[in-house]
């Protein structure tokens, strides 16, 4: 597999607290790193997706090809806790020389094996393109199930185009459930009305998009969660940290003017992977050329830490 690569061990690294305490420990101590071998039962598949040629065939900001390693390396000094030790990294999918549907098709295959095997997939993006790839690899492994996707993100990612971008993930996605003849259950917390023009909300209006604006997030966000959730049997969450406001989250391609503070973000995250049904989940679009201080790579860290730890 061209586009895949291990890990390098260089990438865990961080303080050695274990003459404290024998549980004093950090991620990088805890975390397996997986080569090409077969997929472990139970575990939590870390997975990297370094693309970011959708953002560039959508006119946004290129960089998001670097995130993967950078959310690793802030996030292998977090403190290992509960659910932690579960944690397997299994290395990353690139693209290389513009073969962005080859690599997103390599990324479908591993996280339809992974989730066949029994494990949750986690994977770093990677620009918004990334949700074509591990949403197909989901719905793929689970075809009788009920799987609906949960996308906190300032934009439908419906758009139209001849080609794959991080703008058509959603739009793949429902053609893809329409091929198998299964129902698109789709939901979009977080939208900014002002980042989507009308055709994409009538789009999203004709495919039945559960929609929440970001103006109504706190109002409403819950209530449509809990309305998802009672519809499906399995939940795939995508993040996109874009969904954040710009004084958050700086280093991503297109920051939001307003957006949904982290503290409104994770009592839904929290729900999700409480519920027992969030089987897969992924956070997008980091883009670590417009990060300040390594703020970015901590915030998106501490969700995928958050999410890890929530999922025991």
């Amino acid at each position: 597999m061209k586009q895949w690569q291990p890990t390098s061990r260089t990438v865990w690294q961080g303080r050695d607290d274990r003459a404290e305490a024998a549980n004093a420990l950090r991620i990088f101590q805890t975390i397996a790193i997986a080569d090409a071998h077969p997929p472990v039962r139970d575990g939590l598949a870390l997975i990297g997706f370094a693309s970011d040629e959708g953002v560039k065939r959508n006119q946004g900001r290129p960089g998001a090809a670097e995130s993967p390693d950078l959310i690793r390396q802030a996030l292998a000094n977090m403190a290992s806790h509960s659910g932690h030790e579960r944690l397997q990294d299994r290395g990353t999918f690139r693209v290389t020389d513009g073969q962005l549907e080859a690599a997103q098709q390599a990324l479908s295959d591993e996280v339809k094996a992974c989730q066949q095997a029994g494990m949750r997939t986690l994977v770093l993006g990677g620009g918004h393109e990334t949700a074509w790839a591990h949403g197909r690899g989901v719905l793929d492994a689970f075809p009788d199930a009920r799987v609906a996707i949960v996308n906190l993100d300032a934009h439908l990612d419906l758009r139209q185009a001849a080609y794959a971008t991080s703008g058509t993930p959603f739009l793949q996605l429902a053609r893809h459930c329409q091929s198998q003849g299964r129902e698109f259950q789709y939901a979009c917390l977080g939208v900014s009305r002002a980042g989507n023009t009308q055709a994409l909300w009538d789009e999203a209006h004709r495919l039945g998009v559960t929609i929440v604006e970001d103006i109504h997030f706190r109002r409403d966000a819950a209530d449509a969660l809990e309305r998802v959730l009672a519809e499906a049997d399995r939940v795939y969450l995508t993040l996109d940290l874009d969904v954040l406001p710009a004084g958050e989250m700086p280093a991503v391609s297109a920051p939001a003017a307003l957006g949904i503070p982290a503290l409104d973000l994770l009592p839904l995250i929290e729900r999700l992977c409480r519920s027992g049904k969030l089987q897969a989940a992924d956070l997008v679009e980091f883009n670590p050329h417009y990060d300040r201080d390594g703020q970015g790579a901590r915030l998106a860290a501490r969700l995928a830490w958050q999410i890890a730890h929530w999922w025991a």
